[in-house]
């Protein structure tokens, strides 16, 4: 075995902290994508250590672009997520990991949730039943503005809501280290030397 590489757990043996490392070795590092063609117009930018690290604020901020950009949009969303990272100083990794949110996998439930929403905010009437002769653009019509505003609902609030939470459970996060630093009982002083 090669000492650069990690110890490899035994098949069935899943590991966290194994999966994780070998999935950020499969990853591009910064300055491989720096040094991409198509990125080297915003290399310097995207250098920047506080796009990368996790620092709550910037953590914060990614949850909230990658929520906004997860639901405002159904295509492009890594690379608006990103846009965004730069220019509000926010974690790159944590928006494209929220993006996620809405993959082909949940699209259709988020979809039919955002209908139920904006058809409830906009008193809409049924959707136009498909078999009395309507055409399909009318049909999707019917669909389409209350999806969309159910859609713009839940990427405002649900990025205003990822922001606060992240803010709030760094927050309790730090309380309890420092009440656990209070109440941690302290070595006894050692006798003095007679």
């Amino acid at each position: 075995m090669n000492a650069d590489q990690p110890p490899t757990s035994a098949p069935g043996n899943w590991r966290p902290a194994g999966l994780f490392s070998r999935l950020r070795s499969a990853l591009p590092c910064r300055e491989t994508l720096a040094a991409h063609p198509w990125l080297k117009p915003v290399a310097h930018r995207l250098l920047d250590r506080q796009l990368w690290h996790a620092q709550h604020e910037a953590v914060a901020r990614g949850v909230a672009i990658g929520i906004f950009w997860a639901f405002a949009v159904p295509v492009a969303q890594f690379a608006l997520a990103t846009l965004n990272c730069v220019w509000w100083r926010a974690n790159i990794p944590v928006a494209a990991g929220m993006t996620l949110v809405t993959n082909p996998f949940t699209i259709g439930f988020w979809l039919w949730l955002a209908y139920q929403l904006g058809s409830l905010v906009l008193d809409a009437p049924p959707p136009v039943p498909l078999a009395d002769g309507a055409g399909l653009l009318a049909w999707l019509g019917s669909f389409g503005a209350p999806a969309m505003l159910g859609m713009g609902i839940f990427a405002l609030c649900g990025a205003l809501t990822g922001y606060l939470v992240v803010k709030l459970a760094w927050r309790v996060r730090v309380g309890v280290k420092r009440w656990r630093r209070q109440n941690t009982p302290r070595a006894a002083a050692a006798p003095p030397a007679c």
